[in-house]
């Protein structure tokens, strides 16, 4: 077994459910969920929204920045920010989810990221769409991947390599890829990508490289780390897998009542009261219902509209609380009738787990 995690094939930690390595608190403390009471909201402050930062943050300069679009183009060019911003402007409210969330609800556990429910966010992103600007550099027709590479840079499993991920002609033409500069209104952040990054709406965020610096057209397929290794679904290790692409149904609560500090377990006085949070599903797929576990059954909710195309459905429903512990459910079904499971299916990774957001509820006699 390799002593440092620089070699070819070093292997991750073995993890054990509900024990969490010092490596995984210390990931734990550098990325960051939503705060799950800001589903209140439709748009998620820039602050809560959830970050997963594979290396370093690049801390790049606005003015210098350049970006290139080299390779199999005809007319290949460098940009600095002045030029991309001066393009035809575009802001999209996209719900972006992290396709390792809900990992820590799969077992046996992956080491990495321990997610649980809070790895999603919607901003209103701001730039301009990135096909007119492919077109411009006029890529060659037997042009097959489009690679768009990030500042960040480091190892994993002993690879050394720039974050780096692509799409196909097909698909640049199929979404609605941006070229974003711009968060809820403001510059991007460091940690979300600035100067530039790019937002693929309706996909899991490992395919919106940020900080981006390169787009390489190739007429040979990728085969960078992040495309070809990692985000793939996997039944077992070493298995070539199917990549990740389209975020799965899905939907949160917001949590009722008042935490206790610690475990997180929620506390209410009885009577009415009124549940909400938000559901979602990848590609534009509208929500079609939302349903919510109360009282020893599942009770449809009332939708509250979407907060746009690429963005989560807010929903409703009215509980009358009666004392005792309560284990609260709620799962969304989208317009292609594809509905939240009650548990995860297994992958190697704990990737794409879907399932049931699940909240336990102690309710007491109302004074």
């Amino acid at each position: 077994m390799p002593s440092t995690p620089f070699l070819s094939g070093a292997p991750r930690p073995e993890t054990q459910d509900g024990v969490f390595s010092r490596e995984e608190v210390a990931l734990a403390n550098r990325n960051s969920g939503i705060l799950l009471e800001t589903l209140g909201l439709d748009i998620t402050p820039t602050g809560a929204h959830y970050l997963l930062t594979h290396f370093d943050v690049p801390i790049l300069d606005d003015r210098d920045f350049q970006l290139s679009l080299d390779g199999a183009f005809d007319a290949p060019m460098r940009l600095g920010m002045d030029d991309i911003r001066a393009m035809p402007e575009v802001t999209e409210p996209v719900t972006m989810e992290c396709a390792g969330n809900g990992r820590e609800g799969v077992s046996p556990r992956a080491h990495l990221m321990p997610w649980m429910y809070e790895a999603v966010g919607t901003s209103e992103w701001t730039g301009t769409l990135l096909a007119p600007l492919l077109k411009a550099a006029q890529p060659r027709a037997d042009v097959q991947d489009f690679v768009f590479t990030g500042a960040d840079y480091g190892f994993d499993k002993g690879h050394p390599h720039h974050f780096a991920r692509s799409l196909t002609p097909d698909q640049i033409a199929e979404l609605d890829v941006m070229l974003v500069w711009s968060m809820n209104g403001l510059p991007l952040l460091p940690q979300h990508g600035a100067p530039l990054r790019i937002i693929v709406p309706g996909w899991y965020g490992m395919a919106s490289v940020k900080w981006l610096t390169r787009i390489d057209a190739q007429t040979e397929r990728f085969q960078g780390y992040q495309q070809q290794q990692g985000y793939h679904y996997r039944t077992q290790s070493g298995d070539a897998g199917l990549p990740i692409q389209r975020i799965l149904v899905k939907s949160l609560m917001r949590p009722p009542g008042v935490p206790d500090w610690v475990t997180r377990k929620r506390w209410l006085k009885a009577g009415q009261v009124e549940l909400d949070g938000r559901a979602w599903s990848g590609g534009a797929v509208p929500i079609a219902r939302v349903e919510v576990f109360l009282n020893g059954d599942w009770h449809e909710a009332d939708l509250t509209g979407a907060t746009g195309r690429y963005a989560w459905t807010g929903w409703r429903i009215a509980w009358d609380a009666t004392p005792g512990v309560h284990h609260i459910m709620c799962r969304a079904t989208d317009a292609d009738g594809h509905t939240q499971p009650m548990q995860a299916s297994y992958d190697v990774a704990g990737f794409g787990n879907n399932s049931v957001h699940r909240i336990e509820v102690h309710v007491a006699d109302a004074e």
